[in-house]
């Protein structure tokens, strides 16, 4: 599945600018009918390190009300969350009604880096995709929007990215030794994101793959089609806020 897509898809600076802004405005505007609606919203977003996951956060929250919206950065379970069944700290994160909360890897750790990694049994983490589309289907049952991306690049793209986190200072901290260390299971990581794009892709909580290889394309891409989503959920067709008419 990953291996069909066309990485080289790309937008020029002048199209970004216009198509990003556009949304972003509309965005905005779809956040309120969130609020005025009452419909809590959760945007997820898995990928390769140095996708882009944190560019396209950062892109869908830059107009929003403050008010309006959470991002969880999700990392190795502590504490409490580490006693409890993998999803609990999850359920306790979720938007109330008129809320967006946006996870920064989500519940999906289950079948992509607690499988490979070993911190999962395989019996765990196979019956993670039963476990993972039954949270969504009573997410989408109680009235949750729910939008999950992955976002993908290539082996070359993402070690482009690390040689400039390396070279550049203030980019350095968002490179780790378990990036490089992940790098080197690459074969693994992209069978079990093959695998679970085609187990949790559902007809209620469908993926979104988003070529990531330029970001410029990546964000706008993820905007669009998240403006696209919100616009059917809640039955609202936002201005265009450089239309001529």
């Amino acid at each position: 599945m990953l291996e069909t897509l066309d990485l080289s898809r790309s937008l020029d600076r002048k199209t970004y600018v216009r198509e990003l802004t556009r949304r972003q405005i509309q965005l905005r505007e779809l956040g309120y009918q969130v609020y005025l609606q009452k419909r809590p919203v959760i945007v997820v977003f898995e990928g390769w390190d140095a996708a882009g996951k944190g560019g396209a956060i950062k892109r869908i929250t830059e107009k929003l009300d403050p008010r309006g919206y959470i991002v969880y950065p999700i990392s190795a379970p502590q504490g409490e969350d580490k006693t409890r069944h993998y999803l609990y700290r999850f359920w306790r994160r979720l938007p109330e009604k008129g809320q967006i909360a946006i996870f920064d890897r989500s519940w999906y750790g289950r079948v992509l880096v607690e499988r490979v990694e070993g911190f999962a049994s395989e019996a765990e983490w196979k019956r993670g995709f039963k476990e993972i589309n039954s949270f969504e289907r009573q997410l989408r049952d109680f009235g949750t929007i729910l939008a999950k991306y992955w976002i993908q690049i290539s082996q070359d793209e993402q070690l482009r990215r690390f040689e400039e986190r390396k070279r550049i200072g203030y980019k350095a901290w968002k490179l780790t030794d378990e990036d490089w260390r992940n790098r080197g299971k690459w074969a693994d990581y992209e069978s079990a994101v093959e695998e679970m794009l085609l187990k949790t892709s559902t007809r209620t909580a469908p993926w979104t793959i988003v070529e990531g290889n330029d970001k410029y394309h990546a964000r706008v891409k993820v905007l669009s089609t998240l403006v696209d989503l919100l616009s059917r959920e809640l039955n609202y067709t936002p201005k265009d806020p450089l239309s001529r008419k």
